[in-house]
């Protein structure tokens, strides 16, 4: 069970409570805390409160949600700003439950908190499938490269024969003779049989006799039972994994058509479902936004320069956003450069204009931050996506 702990301060930073206040992460332990924050208040006279927390893994927010039920605001605070401020009370780098309140208490003091959003409908729905489709897809790499790992252990020759380690044909096999000798036992003509029972068509008795062929002439180690085993397990869970992708993929591409005006984005050549799905899982309701420069900022790509006196820093991106925004928006930005003709001569004009050219990445960051405000307009109004004005926007004429 989750503990947490509270405390409670005025405006000046006068501490009401004598001891941190521990409850546990449940409807009592909420409860108690509703408790103990209405017997503070009417002691001290106050008429309003403000929550604050550090919003570390996923225990806040059912808090926020029961919270939000009764009216009482909560706000959250940068866990980067209390690492930060941690020792300008005491001068210690002790960082406790008990010290994190205070902490925490003096920041939403001064201002420095933001309201949490948490998305709803069907904004919600994308967002938790993406989130369970990254964690699935790592384990799908995982798996991927454990089985590589193994053939290259035990059957290297394999890789040879199939340019996808995961065809169909291969697999099967893998599942029913996954050691060299064990094809060699089987023989072509076996091989085949165990493709014509499960009316594969795409491989015959040809690549039976070449896999039988590469097994004969194996460098691969001499396994076993455990051997055996393990590369049974490893291809269940690849499978499993691989069902589990399709699925979300296919529940995704129903649920982001909800989503209202996505089909003008999708329209836009060299965007493609995969994008605007993780835009839309990160982003949410774009109508919260009232400036695509906050998306910008969401996505840590927005422009930072640290400078002092006469020293002039380098600009360059703050990365103090979602990693998984930003990685969508920069693999969007290649893929319009590549595809969309307009994207294309505007990350051309960066790269070489006469003055103050971009490098290459920086370049792809511009035209990712550009692909945001393009991705916004069209989201929130609805517009059509005009290539022309795209260029007059960005490509200036160079002086004579």
């Amino acid at each position: 069970m989750i503990r947490d702990f509270a405390r409670g301060f005025d405006w000046r930073g006068y501490e009401f409570s004598k001891r941190a206040f521990r409850f546990s992460n449940t409807q009592v332990g909420f409860l108690t805390f509703i408790r103990w924050v209405e017997e503070m208040m009417k002691k001290t006279e106050k008429t309003k409160v403000i929550v604050g927390c550090e919003p570390t893994g996923c225990y806040w927010l059912t808090f926020q949600k029961f919270l939000t039920d009764r009216d009482i605001l909560l706000v959250t605070v940068n866990p980067y700003s209390v690492k930060k401020c941690k020792e300008l009370d005491d001068n210690s780098p002790e960082k406790s439950d008990l010290k994190d309140p205070k902490t925490i208490a003096g920041l939403v003091r001064e201002g420095r908190y933001s309201t949490s959003y948490l998305p709803e409908g069907v904004y919600a729905e994308i967002r938790e499938a993406q989130v369970c489709r990254d964690q699935i897809m790592k384990q799908h790499v995982r798996l991927s490269n454990q089985i590589q790992g193994w053939l290259q252990k035990y059957f290297p020759e394999y890789l040879e024969c199939y340019k996808d380690f995961d065809t169909a044909s291969g697999m099967m096999v893998l599942e029913h003779a996954p050691l060299p000798e064990d094809i060699i036992k089987l023989g072509a003509g076996g091989i085949n049989e165990i493709w014509r029972n499960a009316k594969l068509r795409a491989a015959g008795i040809k690549r039976a006799k070449t896999l039988v062929e590469a097994a004969q002439e194996s460098v691969g180690l001499s396994g076993g039972e455990a051997a055996r085993l393990e590369i049974w397990f490893l291809i269940n869970d690849y499978q499993t994994k691989t069902k589990q992708l399709e699925r979300l993929d296919e529940f995704l591409s129903k649920e982001i058509m909800k989503v209202p005006h996505v089909e003008k984005l999708l329209a836009v050549k060299g965007v493609g479902l995969s994008t605007v799905i993780g835009f839309v899982a990160d982003v949410g309701d774009i109508g919260r936004f009232t400036d695509p420069k906050q998306v910008q900022k969401l996505a840590g790509l927005e422009i930072t320069k640290a400078s002092s006196g006469k020293k002039k820093g380098q600009p360059c991106i703050s990365k103090r956003g979602r990693r998984r925004l930003r990685r969508t928006m920069y693999e969007s930005a290649r893929s319009l450069i590549s595809w969309n003709e307009a994207f294309s001569e505007v990350f051309m004009y960066y790269r070489y204009r006469t003055r103050n050219p971009l490098g290459g990445m920086q370049a792809k960051i511009a035209v990712a931050c550009k692909a945001i405000r393009v991705f916004y307009t069209i989201l929130k109004t609805g517009c059509e996506f005009d290539a022309e004005k795209l260029r007059r926007d960005i490509i200036r004429p160079e002086a004579a």
